[in-house]
C-alpha cells in the first residue's frame, strides 16, 4: 500500500485516516490546559508532538480519543464524505509490571482481545489470533515470555500489537521511546515506518528525543498549551519558538 502525503484531503484521502484539529481547547475547572490548537495529520504521515512537561500533550491525546471534553473542532476526514469515527489505536506511556508477575504475553493479549477466561488452557484458535497480532510488530517470539520480564523495547512491541488489533486508521503513541535502549529505539522507529506504509496509518506520537526526529518524522508539532510551531523537523528544531522553549539550538544552522 502506498504512503499518501498531500496538502489537501479533498478527494485524496483513503479511509478514515486524516485528522484535522481547528482551534481546540481543553479546560479542567478554571485551568486552561490547551487553547487554539490547530494542525492537520495526513494519511500515511508520522507526526511527532514535542513540548516541555506540562505542555498539554497527554491532554491533547485524551481530547482526540474522546476522553476529555473540548472546544473547537476535531474532525476525521474521509474521501466518501461519511462522518463515522475511525478506529484509533492508542499506546499509553509504558505501564509498570511486577517483574515477578507470572502472566505471560499470551495471557495478557488473550484477555485483552477476547472474553475467554485465561485461567483455563488457551485454545489453539485464540493462540493463533494472538500470534497474528504479535506478528504485526515482529514480536511473535515473545508470546510465552512473562510480561514482567520484557525489556522496554519488547514491551512497546507488545503494546503496539494490542493497539493494532483491529488495525486502526490512526495510531497514537505516548512517549513510545521512553525506557528503550538505542538498538530498541532504532528497531521501533523502523517498525513505525513499516506500519504506516503497510496500513496507510496516520501516526501521532509524543517524544522528548529530539535527536531522532529528522530520521523518522514527516512533521513536528511544538506544543506549549498551544501550537507554537509546526513543520518539517529541521524547520521546527531551528525555529525561534523551539529555542525559546528548550534553550537549545538544533536543526539547520545550529552551532
Amino acid at each position: 500500500m502506498s504512503v499518501h502525503k498531500h496538502d489537501n484531503c479533498t478527494g485524496g484521502c483513503e479511509g478514515l485516516c486524516c485528522l484535522a484539529l481547528e482551534d481546540v481547547g481543553v479546560n479542567l475547572g478554571e485551568a486552561e490546559l490547551l487553547h487554539n490548537v490547530s494542525f492537520h495529520l495526513h494519511c500515511g504521515e508520522i507526526a511527532a508532538l514535542i513540548g516541555p512537561n506540562g505542555a498539554g500533550k497527554s491532554s491533547l491525546f485524551k481530547a482526540i480519543l474522546g476522553q476529555l471534553p473540548h472546544s473547537g473542532s476535531i474532525r476525521f476526514q474521509r474521501s466518501d464524505g461519511k462522518k463515522s469515527r475511525p478506529i484509533i489505536g492508542y499506546v499509553p506511556q509504558s505501564p509498570a509490571f511486577d517483574r515477578g508477575d507470572p502472566v505471560s504475553v499470551l495471557d495478557f493479549l488473550a484477555a485483552a482481545v477476547s472474553d475467554y477466561p485465561v485461567f483455563l488452557p488457551i485454545p489453539q484458535k485464540l493462540r493463533e489470533r494472538v500470534g497474528d497480532c504479535l506478528s504485526r510488530t515482529h514480536a511473535g517470539g515473545l508470546m510465552d515470555k512473562r510480561i514482567g520480564a520484557l525489556s522496554g523495547g519488547e514491551l512497546q512491541r507488545v503494546l503496539m500489537a494490542l493497539a493494532l488489533e483491529p488495525v486502526p486508521h490512526i495510531l497514537i503513541l505516548d512517549e513510545p521511546l521512553s525506557g528503550v535502549d538505542i538498538d530498541g529505539e532504532r528497531q521501533l522507529l523502523d517498525m513505525l515506518d513499516e506500519l504506516r506504509a503497510k496500513y496507510d496509518l496516520s501516526i501521532l506520537l509524543s517524544t522528548h528525543d529530539f535527536a531522532t526526529l529528522e530520521s523518522f518524522a514527516d512533521k513536528v508539532i511544538l506544543l506549549q498549551n498551544t501550537v507554537l510551531a509546526v513543520g518539517a523537523p529541521g524547520e521546527v528544531l531551528s525555529s525561534p519558538a523551539f529555542q525559546q522553549v528548550f534553550h537549545l539550538r538544533l536543526g539547520r544552522g545550529a552551532v
